[in-house]
Parts: structure tokens; C-alpha cells; sequence
């Protein structure tokens, strides 16, 4: 067994390896940059004469996603990307009907996997294997949620749309009920379905 320490400003992650080939791809450097922080959290000084106000967590409006060119398309599984930790990018990709979604295996320990409560109705679902790669062609319409397995407690989660978004009414209904088991990024869910 081999042990690996990785810091982040304010957080020292060990990780334990048993297998050789587990170690993730790249440099100690690399690597580093993968695990830094996507952003700041700024605190104010004087809390004592701000008043007690509830709120609610801010939904962020992404820009609306258009057609993808081409019929092939890459979706990277991410330790780390533009969008946060624990991600998939593109996050939100609109495709035709009959395209082809490779998701690439660019970090390892993630999967991509179809969540079947939010999948068109007869639309065949996917399960890929860990650390590899998946390509899934979508040949029904609609609105596809997926999932890496081991970090959707994170929200790491995609949404392909194809063709029409025949059901999205029966994926945000599904969303407000699968949000309340993220551990975290609670909102990322319904952020990405906002951008179709």
C-alpha cells in the first residue's frame, strides 16, 4: 500500500493506493492543478450589525447551450473543470437524434452512467465501467440525465439534450427530489437543465 498526500489551501486529501496502476494520470504538478480550488469564499468582517436574513441559495443562469456541430461528440469526466469540482465537460450539450457521445475517462475514478428516472421513456440506458472510456449513441428524443457513480453524492452529474426536450417536465420534477441527496453543489442540477 502507498499513501499520497495532496494539499489544497485549507484541506490535505490522502489518498491510499493498493494497485500500481491506480495512481492518477500525469505529473505531481499536473495533479496539483486538477485539485486546486475553482474559486474563493470571502467572509465580511462585521457580522455583528448585518442583519439575520434567510437565504435561499442562488440559482445561476447559464448561458443557453445551442446544437452541437457534427454527429460525434467528447464529454470529458473531470476531477476538476471550469464548471467546479467533480465534473463533466461539456456539463450541457444539445446533440440531433442518432448522435454518438464519447465520454472520455480524463481523470480516473469517474464513470458515466444514465439515470434511469431520467431518461426518455424507451430510450436505452448506460452503465460505463470505472476509469474508462464509454461512447452511447442516442437514438430517442429528449432530455438524458447522467451520473458518475462514486461522486453523485458531489452532483457530478450531465445533461445531454436530443432533438426536443419531449420530457423535461418529468426530469425537473425528477431533479427537485434527487437534488436533496447531493451532498453538495445542490443547485448544480438545475442550473445545467436552465441552459436548454
Amino acid at each position: 500500500m502507498r499513501r499520497l498526500l495532496y494539499t489544497v489551501p485549507g484541506l490535505a486529501i490522502v489518498l491510499s493506493v493498493f494497485a500500481v496502476n491506480a495512481l492518477p494520470p500525469g505529473t505531481e504538478k499536473e495533479i496539483s492543478e486538477r485539485l486546486k480550488p475553482a474559486g474563493t469564499l470571502a467572509r465580511s468582517a462585521n457580522t455583528e450589525s448585518a442583519p439575520a436574513v434567510a437565504m435561499a441559495p442562488a440559482v445561476v443562469q447559464l448561458e443557453k447551450v445551442a446544437l452541437s456541430e457534427g454527429s460525434e461528440h467528447d464529454v470529458k469526466m473531470l476531477n476538476s473543470g471550469p464548471g467546479g469540482s467533480m465534473v463533466f465537460e461539456p456539463a450541457v450539450i444539445k446533440v440531433s437524434v442518432g448522435d454518438t457521445i464519447h465520454f472520455k475517462a480524463t481523470d480516473l475514478a469517474h464513470n458515466a452512467a444514465s439515470i434511469a428516472s431520467m431518461i426518455p421513456a424507451g430510450a436505452n440506458p448506460w452503465a460505463g465501467e470505472m476509469s474508462q472510456d464509454i461512447s452511447v449513441t442516442l437514438d430517442t428524443e429528449g432530455v438524458y440525465v447522467y451520473q458518475c457513480d462514486p461522486h453523485v453524492v458531489m452532483a457530478m452529474v450531465g445533461v445531454i439534450q436530443v432533438g426536443d426536450a419531449v420530457n423535461i417536465d418529468e426530469v425537473k420534477q425528477e431533479a427537485e427530489r434527487i437534488k436533496t441527496t447531493f451532498a453538495m453543489n445542490g443547485q448544480r442540477l438545475e442550473q445545467y437543465l436552465s441552459a436548454l
